[in-house]
């Protein structure tokens, strides 16, 4: 054993599923995630302010999550609680793992002495190592960094887009926005095909979860990048479904910001319905 005279129970989840206190989660893609993390923060607040009228006339409010260290607009994670890659690798070692690093040195739980054995923060820079060698989360940052997007939406599917966008849908699904003048070329000025306006929504009682990240309550999300959509199985926060239509579907419920978007879509006829299945497959 490697962890002589450590004594630590294991937490009891059937009670907590009991009490329902279990939460699902699956993970957020971060291809493109470099040039998410590209996007001014002026431009996601221009579109919010250009756009206002639009989403007032569709019950769609939204905000950005912020920092709340400097008041920046966050971003990553379901509930757009992190500012960086850096701070969204930090988070997952930590909380995913276990792993304490530079970002966050303390151990979430505890242990007690007798099941210490190393010191902290467990992923650092290494001083042994050659000068500017990196952390671990900040490697882990820099190859989401640079991971490259999907291919753009095709042609053929571009009927259904024009209905996407027609409903109301793209009034959140921002089809992209692009990156400012970054001290990486190939991130600096480039169009981001993301189709999410990156801020907070109230998502109504039906994809509520309960937790609060940053200045996101208990029912809001941060609008999820579609890009890539077509090569997912699993949809929405928990990946309650892998039915696109019922996805769609499941974003009306009681308090939703999107109930008129979905009753747009509903009032469709089957065929514009599809065609709107085929263009999010295509991305």
């Amino acid at each position: 054993m490697d962890a002589p005279g450590c004594q630590v129970s294991q937490p009891n989840f059937a009670t907590a599923l009991s009490a329902s206190n279990v939460i699902f989660r699956i993970p957020t893609p971060t291809f493109g995630a470099g040039l998410i993390e590209a996007i001014p923060d002026a431009a996601i607040l221009a579109n919010l302010s250009q756009t206002a009228q639009a989403r007032q006339g569709l019950g769609i409010s939204g905000r950005p999550n912020t920092s709340g260290n400097d008041g920046t607009v966050t971003r990553f994670g379901w509930k757009a609680q992190n500012k960086s890659l850096v701070m969204f690798a930090g988070e997952a070692y930590n909380v995913e793992q276990g792993v304490t690093s530079e970002l966050f040195p303390q151990e979430r739980n505890t242990p007690p002495a007798s099941c210490l054995f190393n010191t902290t923060p467990e992923s650092g820079p290494n001083p042994a190592a050659a000068i500017g060698a990196q952390s671990d989360i900040e490697n882990f940052a820099a190859f989401m960094r640079f991971l490259a997007p999907p291919l753009a939406v095709t042609p053929a599917s571009q009927g259904g887009g024009t209905l996407f966008a027609g409903i109301g849908c793209a009034q959140c699904h921002r089809p992209s926005f692009t990156t400012g003048n970054n001290t990486s070329p190939a991130l600096s000025d480039k169009q981001v095909n993301l189709f999410s306006d990156l801020l907070l929504h109230n998502m109504g009682s039906g994809l509520a979860d309960g937790i609060s990240q940053g200045a996101a309550g208990p029912d809001e999300f941060r609008t999820a990048p579609l890009w890539g959509l077509g090569q997912r199985v699993f949809f929405l926060h928990d990946g309650r479904t892998n039915d696109l239509l019922m996805a769609i579907r499941a974003h009306a419920s009681n308090g939703s910001e999107a109930n008129q978007v979905i009753q747009n879509f509903n009032q469709l006829t089957g065929q514009q319905q599809q065609s709107i299945l085929d263009f999010l497959r295509s991305l």
